[in-house]
């Protein structure tokens, strides 16, 4: 299993040794969001880079992570369990949150 913790970590590192950006929040967040753009247009052409351009989305979340403090990891552990706890129904084709996780209950 990948530890997320020390590859956000590597990435950061990557990003110092090279001279990238690491304070700029506002282009970060900018960057990944082309990032994005590219994996959609792979997406939606076809192309074979398709999981590359993936990959880039995950290194600036995870690069960006660690400008900010902020453990990707733990954040997903807690949302994917967040997310389980949630109750859906399908109201005209779309997915309507019904029951949203109470922490409180879960004590």
């Amino acid at each position: 299993m990948v530890d997320l913790r020390q590859l956000q970590k590597q990435i950061y590192q990557n990003k110092v040794n090279k001279g990238f950006n690491v304070t700029d929040v506002n282009q970060e967040f900018c960057l990944a969001y082309g990032e994005v753009a590219e994996a959609y247009e792979a997406w939606i052409k076809k192309k074979e880079d398709l999981g590359e351009e993936l990959a880039d989305v995950a290194i600036y979340l995870l690069g960006l992570s660690e400008i900010l403090g902020i453990d990707l990891e733990d954040e997903i552990q807690k949302k994917v369990y967040k997310n389980s706890k949630r109750e859906y129904k399908k109201i005209d084709g779309v997915d309507i949150r019904v029951k949203e996780f109470d922490e409180e209950s879960e004590k």
